[in-house]
């Protein structure tokens, strides 16, 4: 981290000729980096609408020529890249395969327009169809968009959008970065990511943080800044800052190299006063389940059953759930924890044997728990086979098997989910049987919920703050107000976590948000117990609580959630 943090150095030395410029976004790790800036390449310019000047065959052929060229290069990029990054790269690339795609082409061909202007009058129509679909759909219109611009500088023969050609480090600045541009960066020439736009869900910060380089997204203005210019990203603080002081970059490389001796701490989670803060793992399936163990998790804190659902017309059969729970519940030993949550349906995941029927709003509508409680209980079924099956898996593993399920709102509810657990033999009264607090309502009545039969209680922050601030978590353009920093958003963390506190039962948080180091100690003072996120974060997790008693946590915290404004409470936070 240290090297990492001075490449550049000499160079800003160099060119510093202008006053020092700040820019305020969201910060995506903790390390502080120098560097020269390194604009990504442009869109291509809208092709002009005049008449094809060769066959309308042969302007068709050139259009699907260029949507198969682009389909190929997205699903290269993403069979280097791996993992969850190839699973977004080959929903791209079969977006730019569709049928209706290619018929659109032709038929603007046919009536005499260019291939670059065909696919781009296509894509329009597109565009303003996934706008106006809202919710999941809607967010998917700035990946709609990338690929049109790819497949229109392929029919038109220019080059192809992306990060510029450099030999030497530099700090790559875009407006935002599409997933098949992340993929591929060359960690060891790109010293940070920034973006104007963006937000701390959207798939900047995702891929970012996966793939450990330090990003500040939604930085409003910075796009003002030209090729070369030095730059200090500072992730931990949020910030970049044009033409830095030699202090400023000596002071952020010295807290990085300090941090960096602090993520080499091994063992359990807990603050520099010894209160024990569990460290888990958020996982989609056995494939996962290494880099966990490599991370040093004490167990799983969100094992995500959906991906067992999905691309299937019928639901898996009580045996093929059993195998799957059980190899990941017999990866963990003694003294660790999987929580397993059920299947969460409904929103942007709609499955085609479970009937929810039409919905305007599927994000406010019959979702999680909901989907299997509605409609008289036609879905119920689904759930108790999946009940039995983690029963089943669980019932020689070594590792305590904890259940909870999404989007609970109230006590009947809750009360409701916990006499079907007991039904299918879970351990109700061993506590470990829970709920997710995904709403308001939930935060705000954990005091009711947990004095009852429920078990513990663990907040997913994506959710809350998508509830909390009225803002689609997968829309763009509210990815501004999707911060789990939110005064509001901590006030209600904090109420749960008092509400765990005054009855006895844990509490804690399998979002994103305790991925953020910092962010992590303030949860903690909040009340939360145990942290659940991608493995790749836990190491400088661990190192943000080493570094912080109990007592400081609090008062973070304190200071945070007092605070005005989601900037304003990551300011307070740092403050000492």
């Amino acid at each position: 981290m240290g090297e990492r943090a001075s490449s550049g150095l000499e160079r800003s030395e160099a060119v510093r000729t202008a006053e020092t410029a700040e820019y305020e976004g969201v910060g995506v790790g903790t390390a502080a980096v120098a560097g020269p800036v390194a604009r990504m390449g442009q869109a291509p310019p809208e092709p002009p609408d005049v008449p094809a000047a060769g066959d309308p065959a042969e302007e068709c052929a050139k259009a699907l020529a260029a949507l198969a060229a682009v389909a190929a290069d997205l699903r290269a990029r993403g069979t280097a890249a791996g993992g969850a990054t190839a699973d977004v790269l080959e929903a791209q690339a079969m977006i730019a395969e569709d049928p209706e795609l290619a018929d659109g082409v032709r038929s603007r061909t046919d009536a005499g327009k260019t291939a670059a202007r065909a696919v781009h009058e296509t894509f329009a129509v597109f565009h303003e169809t996934f706008a106006a679909l809202g919710d999941y759909m809607a967010g998917r219109v700035a990946d709609l968009d990338d690929i049109a611009a790819r497949a229109v500088a392929v029919a038109s023969g220019v080059p192809v959008p992306g990060p510029p050609c450099r030999e030497e480090p530099y700090v790559l600045l875009a407006a935002d970065l599409a997933p098949a541009d992340t993929a591929l960066l060359d960690r060891r020439l790109v010293l940070a990511l920034v973006t104007a736009e963006g937000g701390p869900t959207s798939h900047t910060a995702i891929l970012a943080r996966a793939m450990g380089i330090p990003a500040v997204v939604g930085a409003a203005g910075v796009l003002a800044l030209t090729d070369g210019t030095p730059v200090l990203v500072d992730a931990a603080a949020g910030t970049v800052v044009a033409h830095p002081s030699t202090e400023a970059m000596e002071a952020a490389i010295a807290r990085c190299c300090a941090d960096a001796a602090a993520a080499a701490l091994t063992g359990p989670g807990r603050t520099s006063d010894g209160t024990p803060v569990k460290l888990l793992a958020n996982i989609g399936g056995p494939e996962d389940v290494p880099a966990a163990l490599v991370s040093g998790a004490e167990g799983v804190g969100l094992f995500r059953t959906e991906f067992l659902y999905l691309d299937t017309d019928e639901p898996p059969t009580f045996d093929a759930q059993v195998k799957i729970y059980k190899e990941v519940f017999d990866a963990f030993g003694e003294d660790t924890r999987v929580v397993v949550r059920t299947l969460d349906a409904g929103a942007d995941k709609p499955l085609p044997f479970v009937r929810l029927g039409e919905e305007p709003n599927p994000a406010l509508g019959v979702r999680g728990l909901r989907a299997f409680r509605a409609f008289g209980g036609r879905n119920e079924a689904i759930l108790r086979t999946q009940l039995l099956a983690i029963r089943e898996a669980a019932g020689t593993s070594a590792p305590e098997v904890w259940v909870m399920a999404p989007m609970v709102d109230e006590v009947t509810e809750a009360e409701w989910f916990c006499e079907l657990a007991a039904a299918c033999g879970l351990d109700v009264a061993g506590g470990r049987v829970g709920i997710m607090v995904e709403t308001p309502a939930s935060a705000l009545t954990a005091g009711a919920i947990l004095a009852g039969r429920t078990g513990f209680a663990s907040i997913g922050t994506n959710d809350l703050t998508q509830y909390t601030m009225a803002a689609d978590r997968v829309l763009g353009a509210v990815g501004a107000l999707q911060d789990p920093w939110h005064p509001a958003v901590l006030q209600l963390i904090g109420a749960a976590g008092s509400a765990g506190a005054a009855a006895g039962k844990p509490l804690g948080v399998c979002g994103e948000a305790a991925a953020d180091p910092l962010l992590a100690c303030v949860l903690v003072g909040l009340g939360v117990r145990s942290l659940s996120m991608a493995p790749s974060a836990i190491a400088e997790v661990r190192a943000a609580l080493a570094a912080r008693s109990l007592e400081d946590c609090t008062a973070m915290a304190a200071r945070a959630a007092g605070s005005a404004t989601a900037w304003d409470a990551r300011k307070a936070a740092l403050r000492s």
